[in-house]
């Protein structure tokens, strides 16, 4: 593996251990701010894709929010 592909697959390593780290702040307190959201899209938007290992944290928000298990707040 060139040094190149290294860094590129530390920098996906990367963004994908922030949203789970942002996921996992946000379903710990059971609220989701605006501040919240926006470090989440960052973080994803970061590379310009989703890894499915990142829409599934995603998908985790999503279904504590249809379950009502978090608030959304300003």
């Amino acid at each position: 593996m060139s040094d190149r592909q290294s860094i590129y697959i530390n920098i996906d390593s990367q963004s994908e251990m922030a949203v789970k780290r942002i996921v996992d702040k946000i379903i710990s307190s059971g609220k989701m701010s605006r501040q919240d959201h926006n470090y989440l899209v960052s973080a994803v938007l970061y590379k310009g894709e989703i890894r499915d290992k990142e829409r599934r944290q995603i998908n985790r928000v999503f279904d504590h929010i249809q379950t009502g298990q978090l608030k959304i707040i300003d």
